[in-house]
């Protein structure tokens, strides 16, 4: 298979770890992102489903980073969580408080994370629009 669809195997290899990573210790992940995002980071409860949906995602996106056309699936999900992140930062942070936290409206985030969540979601868009077409074979090539 060729290398444009995979990614390189150590970026995949990387992206796998922290998929494995997030499965192992989502708690300790999700804490670690609490004391770095929000003012008051002991103020969030999170909702019952929180923990275990964070583990799902990570063997998820481990699985499909490790089988051969899981750069290809990821494409279109990313590249639109990214545009929507990217166009409305604000209201997609505002989102994912809701859905995490059962007390969204007591969290103080931090000033920097508004402006890092459109960064955010322009990189998941150029990653999710380009991400296998490096390799890809041009018009009259043949030998792939």
């Amino acid at each position: 298979m060729a290398r444009g669809r995979q990614g390189s195997p150590l970026v995949t290899a990387a992206l796998a770890l922290a998929g494995v990573i997030l499965v192992l210790v989502p708690r300790r992940i999700v804490h670690a992102a609490e004391r770095v995002a929000f003012e008051n980071p002991d103020a969030g409860r999170l909702r019952p489903w929180t923990v275990p949906m964070a583990r799902l995602e990570g063997i998820v996106f481990a699985w499909l980073l490790v089988r051969g056309d899981g750069w290809k699936r990821l494409r279109t999900p990313l590249a639109a969580l990214g545009f929507v992140m990217a166009l409305v930062p604000r209201s997609a942070a505002a989102f994912g408080l809701e859905v995490a936290y059962e007390n969204p409206d007591e969290l103080e985030v931090k000033s920097w994370v508004v402006p890092v969540t459109r960064l955010l979601g322009a990189w998941y868009l150029v990653v999710g629009l380009l991400a296998g077409r490096a390799d890809a074979p041009e018009d009259g090539d043949s030998s792939r």
